[in-house]
């Protein structure tokens, strides 16, 4: 505001004085006569004045149609002027215009007008650096290959476009399934982008689908230092792929690199079940059961699991149900309402051949959450208490109808698996199993299914605590078939 009142002072000031002079002009006497061709001019001070003004305007006048000329010339030449200049930015507010409308039109999904908009843009820019990822994407949205192809290798010649143009080569050769390919230009870009998070993550999982346990892990440290992974997931993840790189440690021949790998995944994720049973049968295969069981009882702390269990029995192969029975404490005590705990410690006593027991650590789990696991349990206490064959067919008919409990399943898909594995066979996600009972299927069984039981033996009914108290020399009694 304060520089407008300036300009407006300054302006009414020199007003102010061309006023006052042109009056001072206007009374003083004398002036100048001009005589030319016999022609005499009398002219005053004033007409004086404005005739020297126009003499200078006339002069700059000239000047400038001289300089117009020449740069008509020099346009004419091929030499750049301000006429060269013009044309040159009117091409460009064109292209850009093109540019503009072509981005709009691939962001509406219109591929085809997205093409054509950048063939005018490059047409008026000549800046493929611009142009060329756009006709690139617009190709492949109008469903030309080929022409998109061709687009991104033209983008490879280019150091300021080279990384667009091998992760868009890199992307056709992943929607062909030529992921051998896409490996190599993964690596390639990720070279040139060390931070690029898609590439990382495209990578590590070309990688891990390969068997490229080393490389894997060496990507997945570099998402660890570009800041887009957590420590602990990282931590977690890299034990993954240790288990993976030592996934066989316990081959004749294997070397000590390998069986140190297998140990390593355990301390990096002690809670990892996979990693703690080959930990564990590295440990029992160098005669160090002490080890194994310290590791298996501290993932069985974490979560009970039939592997885990297993092979803690490979521990001592040889030993009688009894001293195994009581070897095993070690892990019953822990977690003993679990129903896994109490499953094992079931099937203990039944190898033991102590059918009381068993069912009392089986308890009521066949009624408040059967699977065909407990209810087979059930079937072996039965027949080892002997129950009629009827009773026995009747839990193992019901156990053909129930839910198989936990089991390995993706989070990403619900693929179900029958043993752990890296990668989902599925939907290809790494380190997304997870030991869960899947939720009930909707697909209906075969009619007359929930029948089965009546037809090949009835049930007995489940006891009640107090009637599991009341033993009789150490056995209860099986409760007598209906005729």
């Amino acid at each position: 505001m304060l520089w407008s009142l300036i300009k407006i002072l300054v302006f009414v000031a020199a007003v102010t004085a061309l006023t006052y002079g042109a009056a001072q002009l206007g009374q003083m006497s004398g002036g100048a006569q001009i005589t030319f061709s016999g022609i005499e001019l009398s002219l005053s001070p004033l007409e004086v004045a404005f005739g020297l003004v126009a003499l200078v305007v006339l002069i700059w006048v000239l000047f400038r149609m001289l300089g117009l000329i020449g740069a008509i010339i020099s346009f004419l030449t091929g030499d750049e002027t301000a006429i060269s200049r013009y044309f040159t930015r009117n091409r460009e507010r064109r292209g850009f215009e093109a540019l503009s409308e072509g981005m709009m039109a691939l962001a509406s999904g219109e591929g085809h007008l997205a093409m054509a908009k950048a063939a005018k843009a490059e047409r008026y820019l000549e800046r493929p650096e611009l142009t060329n990822l756009l006709t690139a994407q617009a190709a492949e949205m109008a469903g030309d290959r080929r022409k998109a192809e061709e687009t991104y290798k033209r983008l490879l010649e280019d150091d300021r476009t080279r990384f667009v143009g091998i992760r868009g080569i890199m992307k056709q050769k992943l929607g062909d399934g030529d992921t051998d390919v896409a490996l190599k230009l993964a690596e390639k870009a990720l070279q040139i982008k060390p931070k690029h998070e898609e590439t990382q993550d495209i990578l590590l999982r070309l990688q891990s689908e390969k068997g490229d346990w080393a490389g894997a892990r060496a990507t997945l440290d570099a998402k660890l230092k570009a800041g887009y992974l957590p420590r602990d997931v990282h931590k977690r993840r890299d034990a993954v792929l240790a288990l993976s790189e030592a996934k066989d440690v316990l081959d004749d021949g294997s070397s000590i690199e390998k069986r140190e790998a297998a140990i390593e995944a355990n301390r990096l994720s002690p809670d990892l079940i996979p990693a703690a049973c080959m930990a564990a049968r590295s440990y029992i295969a160098n005669g160090n059961g002490r080890y194994a069981t310290r590791i298996l009882t501290k993932a069985w702390t974490a979560q009970p699991h039939p592997d885990l269990a297993a092979v803690f029995a490979e521990i001592e192969p040889k030993e009688t149900p009894q001293a195994r029975l009581k070897r095993f404490r070690t892990l019953t005590k822990i977690h003993s309402e679990n129903p896994e705990t109490r499953m094992l410690l079931a099937e203990l006593n039944i190898a033991a051949e102590d059918f009381p027991e068993a069912q009392r650590a089986l308890g009521d789990l066949v009624t408040t959450e059967p699977t065909a696991r407990n209810l087979t349990i059930m079937a072996a206490i039965e027949r080892g208490q002997g129950a009629d064959d009827a009773v026995v067919r009747g839990w193992l008919a019901k156990a053909l109808t129930a839910s198989r409990g936990p089991q390995w399943i993706c989070d990403k898909c619900h693929h179900i698996h029958a043993n752990w594995v890296p990668v989902c066979a599925n939907c290809a996600s790494f380190d997304t199993l997870s030991w869960q009972t899947p939720p009930a299927g909707e697909m209906a069984m075969p009619a007359g299914t929930e029948m089965l039981p009546l037809i090949v033996g009835k049930l007995p009914a489940p006891m009640s605590e107090p009637e599991l108290e009341v033993a009789k020399d150490g056995e209860i009694l099986a409760p007598e078939p209906e005729k």
